[in-house]
């Protein structure tokens, strides 16, 4: 699947986006998977509350099933202006 990385979680880790190949169940699984990783990826994951999740372009939730996801997408809370 696709993983693509917005604002600073892009620059933490230093990339927008890269193909992953993974077994995870959950978004949840799929952070641990990344966040063992390196330390780049376990500072961009240190703190989940600060950090929101799109699965194939629709906001969700860490606990959801990645089963026929195409693409995962890790953001910032968007703010109005």
């Amino acid at each position: 699947m696709d993983v693509l990385y917005f604002a600073w979680v892009r620059e933490r880790i230093g990339l927008p986006k890269e193909r992953v190949e993974t077994e995870a169940a959950t978004v949840s699984d799929l952070v641990a998977e990344l966040s063992a990783r390196e330390d780049r990826y376990a500072a961009a994951f240190a703190d989940l509350s600060a950090l929101r999740v799109a699965l194939d372009q629709e906001l969700s939730d860490f606990d959801a099933s990645l089963a026929g996801v195409r693409e995962v997408a890790f953001f910032p809370p968007m703010t109005g202006g």
